[in-house]
């Protein structure tokens, strides 16, 4: 490193001080790196971007860089520019990388509640923003137009930093609740807002003003021209990596070099390009390798890397050295500092009220709002590279009021997260009782390539209308082999893990012909499925399972059958932890449970939603939780308009006549009554949910429905092998050890207890069936009184 006293500032510099800054940053991006660690180690209250954002704060003019040593070390000449490039590089990938990433549907269907409540905040703050510009103007000794730096203060308070809060809110594991992806939304919102003074700012000088409007269609038509170069550069590169697992890195960089080329246009016409990365990600093309690559590219990267610098130079922006001086600037921090909270929670909170959301959800929206460190620094850097306002008091009192607002919300957010943990936590909603046009969030489970054109059928199929939202998840079960558990690796998105493990080695050419059943049904449907994959020993995989369903809020887990169908049409058993597996899950998954007998190499299977054939699909229905859960799972596939569903309820023939159990339809008013047979909790329940179903879905025609009097197992037996031809796919309750007068004798010969009598009975060798069956099994707790399960098999 050169010498102190051998820099020289003027025109040129020598090679030492071309290279020192560098160096400089790399020193000062692993210094931040570390500690922001060391802070998530010892203050483990606090979440990772607080304490990213902490350690630069430390390590910066108000921490330890006060030291005349490093003080030189950190800041020498022409280092601002690198560490302002760099900053402006992070911006770019960021943006890019969150477009990818974010819930455009979402936005979409709750555009309206997120804009009400990110400009609720933004022109509170506004407001207060204006009332307060003169005083700061005269305390600061300022010079230049008050009006500009009432826009700069206007982005101080309004700004919500989007990439603090999708950090944030990942860090918490909230990022897939409602509260968490509408926090998200309006702080995108509120980054435009924001952007949208930014702009104001920008623009100010009359040399500018003069070409603003041509300067502005070169910029929208940068935007425009790659969003549709985007599309044909996807499509060209899916085709031709069409037998690769992923695109080269060649490749990858070639659409990232648009991307950052882009964005430089952008930013030398005078505009923000901030906005015009997120919408290069948004819009890009979703689903084939393209995709898929770049978020196994960028993620790891960014997340782990990117994300702590980012916010690290963000705390090493602050300087607090100049208040040490003048003990008077504090009371200029804390006035923005309490107007930046007071306008987010007064504008906040208002707008929570006019949309009827809890209270506890609208001050956990507030303080996230709150959050910062991202166009507000990029609004005072402009503002002192163009010096619209002549004082760099006024520059150091808004960055260090940024920083440390930012700091103070972090803890609190994370204590109202944990204290509201009954509400942001994972609290499952049966299929029984959910709305079958809510949103669906299902995970599918698959540990090689044959079952997925069924699972992923399924998921189309189960969000029944189009226009009900659907989330699918597609996870990736791989054994890892003994030798080397001790590198066990826990479940991640698709995207990490692939850049922590040697693909060829686990999961081989499997993940080839995963990805393109994914790729062909996307292209189809136009469904994006998340994928995801874990690496684990059959022993301790269904842990990666129900922490990845607990994190994705999902309502029902899909597995495979631990057998599959061959050509000739018998059933092979697969490895034995497979089985395993799903007995573990059955009994440890917090949400509802599925197994799936995939006979697609047959005659029936579930198609994709874009085929033209109808299915033909029926669900039996005995009684009991799991089979009104199998019920509320095919009132959605009864909605979809390629499913012909059919209802057969089996009663017993011995039920008095006076008591019957059957649903009677009376010509009074139309309405359909049904008596109860006994005052059981579980046949009231039966009888609610069969006589909303008949009312709904039965009396419209949009559904079949059969009652079938049998007298004991053998009839059943006997009425199911009728039907065997007649449908693609059974759908069934696992129904547990119970015993009922119409199964008896069919536990007889179970080889599956885990599938329940009749699950089993369906899923046999002996029974030649040529549809697929679905058993599903609701969670309940294990306290639950009505839980009468055998656990043996588990």
């Amino acid at each position: 490193m050169a010498d102190s006293d051998e820099v020289v500032i003027g025109t040129g510099c020598s090679q030492d001080q071309f290279f020192n800054p560098v160096l400089t940053m790399g020193y000062q991006v692993a210094a931040i790196l570390v500690l922001s660690h060391a802070c998530q180690l010892v203050l483990k209250f606090i979440p990772g971007p607080i304490a990213q954002l902490l350690a630069g704060f430390v390590i910066g003019p108000s921490g330890i860089s006060n030291i005349d040593a490093i003080k030189k070390f950190f800041f020498q000449a022409f280092a601002t520019d690198y560490y302002e490039t760099m900053a402006m590089y992070a911006r770019i990938i960021i943006m890019f990388l969150i477009g990818l990433e974010f819930d455009v549907p979402y936005l979409i269907r709750n555009f309206k509640r997120a804009s009400v409540i990110a400009l609720g905040g933004c022109v509170t703050s506004t407001i207060f923003a204006f009332a307060i510009t003169s005083f700061i103007y005269e305390e600061t000794a300022a010079e230049g137009n008050r009006y500009l730096m009432a826009c700069m203060i206007a982005v101080v308070l309004s700004n919500s930093g989007s990439p603090l809060v999708i950090r944030m809110a990942a860090d918490l594991k909230f990022a897939t609740t409602d509260v968490g992806r509408l926090a998200i939304s309006s702080s995108l919102i509120g980054d435009f807002y924001a952007v949208g003074l930014l702009v104001i700012i920008s623009r100010n000088k009359k040399e500018k003003s003069k070409t603003w409007f041509s300067d502005a269609f070169i910029a929208l038509l940068i935007i425009v021209a790659v969003v549709v170069a985007n599309i044909y550069v996807t499509k060209l590169m899916n085709r031709r990596n069409r037998n690769k697992k992923y695109l080269s890195n060649i490749e990858v960089c070639i659409i990232l070099g648009i991307i950052f080329g882009a964005a430089m246009g952008v930013e030398s016409i005078g505009y923000s390009s901030i906005y015009a990365c997120f919408f290069f990600g948004s819009l890009f093309p979703r689903g084939g390798k393209t995709m898929r690559t770049l978020l196994i590219k960028l993620t790891y990267t960014i997340h782990n890397f990117i994300f702590p610098i980012y916010f690290g130079y963000a705390g090493f922006k602050a300087d607090l050295s100049f208040v040490y001086k003048h003990i008077w600037r504090i009371g200029i921090i804390v006035l923005v500092i309490l107007l930046s909270i007071g306008g987010k929670i007064t504008g906040t909170l208002a707008a929570c009220h006019s949309l009827k959301t809890p209270l506890n959800e609208g001050v956990l929206l507030a303080f996230l709002m709150n959050l910062k460190c991202h166009v507000d620094l990029v609004a005072m850097t402009v503002g002192q590279q163009n010096a619209m306002v002549a004082s760099q008091t006024f520059f150091s009192l808004m960055i260090c009021s940024v920083v440390i607002s930012s700091i103070i919300s972090g803890p609190l957010i994370a204590f109202l997260v944990r204290r509201e943990s009954n509400t942001l936590g994972y609290n499952h909603v049966a299929l029984e009782w959910q709305d079958p046009d809510s949103e669906l969030r299902i995970l599918a489970c698959v540990h090689s390539p044959r079952p997925v054109p069924t699972m992923v059928g399924i998921m189309a199929t189960s969000r029944g209308s189009e226009h009900v939202p659907l989330t699918p998840y597609l996870m990736h079960l791989i054994e890892l082999p003994h030798k080397i558990k001790s590198k066990k690796k826990k479940a991640h998105p698709q995207d990490e893990v692939e850049e922590l493990i040697d693909e060829d080695d686990y999961g081989g050419n499997d993940v080839v012909e995963i990805n393109e059943a994914v790729d062909d049904f996307t292209a189809e449907t136009g469904v994006m499925i998340h994928q995801a994959k874990t690496v684990a020993p059959f022993t301790s995989m269904f842990k990666d399972v129900c922490e990845f369903a607990e994190d994705v809020r999902a309502s029902i887990i899909i597995l495979p059958f631990h057998k599959h169908q061959r050509i000739d049409g018998k059933l092979e058993s697969d490895k034995v932890g497979i089985r395993t597996t799903n007995q573990k899950l059955l009994r440890s998954a917090r949400c509802s449970v599925a197994i799936l007998l995939d006979r697609g190499l047959t005659a029936g299977v579930i198609k994709a939603s874009g085929s033209d054939s109808l299915q033909n699909v029926v669900t039996l229905f005995f009684g009991g939780p799991d089979d009104r859960e199998a019920l509320g799972l095919s009132k959605r596939l009864g909605s979809h308009r390629h499913i012909n569903l059919t209802v057969i309820r089996f009663v017993s023939a011995e039920a008095p006549s006076n008591q019957n159990v059957e649903v009677n339809v009376a010509h009074k008013e139309e309405d359909v009554l049904m008596a109860i047979s006994d005052d059981q909790k579980d046949s009231e329940l039966d009888s609610i949910v069969l006589t909303d179903f008949y009312n709904r879905y039965v009396t419209s025609g949009r559904v079949g429905y059969i009652e079938k009097r049998v007298e004991n197992g053998t009839e059943t037996s006997s009425y199911l092998r009728d039907i065997l031809d007649m449908y693609t796919l059974f759908i069934v309750g696992n129904g547990g050890r119970r015993r009922s007068s119409i199964t008896i004798g069919i536990n007889d010969w179970e080889e599956c207890p885990e599938l329940g009598p009749v699950g089993d009975l369906l899923a046999s060798s002996d029974f030649d069936a040529s549809g697929s069956v679905l058993i599903v099994q609701q969670h309940r707790d294990k306290n639950d009184d009505d839980d009468d399960n055998d656990d043996s098999y588990r």
